[in-house]
């Protein structure tokens, strides 16, 4: 199958949509099909054998300067005509990926969108909430345009119906356990992570650091339990303020973290903590699961599928310190209830492949280009 792939975000970036997006291109190229892909910023120009096509783009400053913003140019639809594909993927359009919309129905191709990110939220939560309600209209306009519409979650596919997106489903979820695995774990990591301090509990959090994620929830946390370690990895626009905030605690910032490093930093973490209210999914807390690491998670947005509260990890309610800090405690205290959670958080996400993650996708492309040519038969 010959797929056009329009993304907001890519490469050299790194978070959870990226993660799933070269997870799906591992195995789309592995299945045998070709894929051509528009993104903004500087990816490389090639990725698991298919072409990468860098559109011109500008920093979304000074809200979030590490956004690109993609602009849409008359290049972009030579080189996705001459790749004559069979159905476009705009993942998570917004701006280059709308492009990516715009350009399927205007050469009428099969569309399939996925949405990966709450915009109206990130408005609010970036000062810019007058922006809000023309972000949910335009996020609907353009889903409604696709053939198939997909979601992370259960709960995000419920607040896509809710949000009037017609043709929705689940895009299911996945990780790698072969790279995240409790095997990782290291006494050097383990060091740096607790500030030479590896005999403490360690409570970490892996992804942006930007207001939207609310980490600002863990500061009384980590007022309260002065006898446990925190580490933040990851970088964003709020990393300034973050470090700010909690200088001269029992805490540690050690900007973004890759392969092998990201891994052994999982691994070598006690507890993995999810304070952010807007995850469509929250795959960091699905690696922390692959990495043997229990999970406490704010009990909104897509966190509440990612695993079972009192099984893996525990749900609590959105932005409650006390709650954060109870739960913390049970398991810091605890070593045979963390190891019992950690152990099924593992054994969960063994079940989680990319390939048939990715085979359910297919699928969906296949579905697209049925109830396009069958919106033709009826036209």
């Amino acid at each position: 199958m010959r797929i056009a792939m329009f993304t907001e975000v890519f490469l050299p970036k790194i978070d959870g949509v990226v993660t799933r997006v070269l997870r799906t291109l591992d195995e789309l190229s592995a299945m045998g099909h070709d894929v051509l892909v528009f993104a903004p910023g500087s990816p490389p120009p090639v990725y698991a054998g298919f072409d990468i096509v860098k559109v011109r783009s500008v920093g979304f400053r000074p809200w979030y300067p590490e956004i690109k913003v993609g602009l849409p140019t008359p290049k972009i639809a030579e080189q996705m005509i001459a790749f004559r594909p069979e159905v476009v993927h705009a993942v998570n359009p917004a701006w280059l990926a709308a492009y990516g919309v715009l350009s399927a129905k205007r050469r009428d191709i099969p569309l399939l969108a996925s949405y990966h990110t709450q915009l109206a939220s990130y408005t609010k939560d970036l000062h810019l909430s007058w922006l809000a309600g023309t972000a949910d209209r335009w996020t609907t306009t353009l889903h409604n345009r696709a053939e198939v519409n997909l979601c992370t979650s259960p709960q995000m596919v419920a607040a896509a119906i809710a949000g009037g997106v017609n043709d929705v489903d689940l895009w299911p979820k996945a990780v790698d356990t072969v790279t995240y695995h409790p095997g990782a774990r290291t006494k050097r990591m383990r060091r740096r992570l607790t500030d030479s301090h590896p005999d403490m509990p360690l409570v970490i959090y892996v992804g942006r650091l930007s207001n939207e994620k609310n980490l600002d929830d863990l500061l009384p946390v980590v007022h309260q339990m002065p006898d446990v370690r925190f580490a933040f990895v990851g970088s964003g626009p709020a990393r300034e303020s973050l470090e700010s905030a909690f200088s001269g605690t029992n805490t540690v910032f050690t900007g973004y973290l890759r392969g092998h490093e990201l891994a052994e930093a999982y691994a070598s973490a006690d507890v993995f903590c999810f304070p952010s209210t807007t995850e469509t999914l929250g795959l960091a807390g699905l690696e922390a699961m692959a990495s043997g690491v229990p999970v406490i998670g704010a009990d909104a947005g897509g966190i509440p599928h990612l695993f079972d509260d009192r099984i893996q990890g525990f749900l609590v309610p959105p932005h409650d310190p006390f709650e954060f800090a109870t739960k913390l405690r049970m398991l810091v205290d605890d070593p045979q209830l963390r190891r019992r959670m950690a152990q099924a958080a593992r054994a969960e996400a063994e079940r989680l492949s990319w390939r048939s993650a990715t085979e359910a996708l297919v699928g969906y492309y296949e579905l697209a280009i049925e109830r396009h040519a069958l919106r033709h038969e009826k036209s």
